[in-house]
């Protein structure tokens, strides 16, 4: 029988606590030098801002903020 992970932690922009895949979530090193995960709503933002910029948006996996079979972990 296998079962299924989602990690838990606080998001680097809003510290909102929220559950994400470990191995998809979008995550930033900008803050604390080792990489942070992003929620939903605060990457949503940011790709905002980065086309009005004319940047590309940061690449959002389907299975970012859902759980990961526990294999994959």
């Amino acid at each position: 029988m296998s079962g299924w992970v989602i990690a838990m932690g606080a998001c680097i922009s809003c510290k909102r606590v929220f559950g994400f895949n470990p191995n998809s979530v979008p995550s930033s090193a900008a803050l604390t030098g080792r990489r942070e995960p992003l929620c939903r709503e605060c990457i949503d933002r940011i790709n905002e801002t980065r086309v009005k910029l004319g940047l590309p948006a940061v690449a959002i996996l389907p299975d970012a903020y859902a759980p990961l079979p526990e294999g994959e972990l």
